[in-house]
C-alpha cells in the first residue's frame, strides 16, 4: 500500500502549521498587535508559499494588515 501520497499531505500540513505559529510569534515578539479574526486567518491558512510571503512580510510589518496586504516597508 502506498502511504506516500499521505505522508506527503501530512508533512505539508505540519510545515504549514509551523509557518503560521512562525508568523504569530514573529509578530508578537515584535509587538505587533495581531486580531483574533487575523490569528485565526494566519493558524487556517495550509499554502506554505502564502505563508512565506506572510512570514517575510512580518520581518518589517508595524501591523498585522500589512502582513496581508503588502505595505510593509
Amino acid at each position: 500500500m502506498d502511504l506516500s501520497w499521505f505522508q506527503s499531505q501530512t508533512a505539508q500540513q505540519l510545515r504549514a502549521e509551523g509557518r503560521a505559529e512562525a508568523v504569530l510569534v514573529l509578530l508578537g515578539h515584535r509587538g505587533v498587535e495581531v486580531s483574533e479574526e487575523d490569528r485565526e486567518r494566519i493558524i487556517g491558512c495550509g499554502d506554505p508559499d502564502v505563508l512565506d510571503l506572510w512570514l517575510t512580510r512580518a520581518l518589517t510589518a508595524t501591523s498585522a494588515a500589512e502582513v496581508f496586504d503588502g505595505a510593509a516597508g
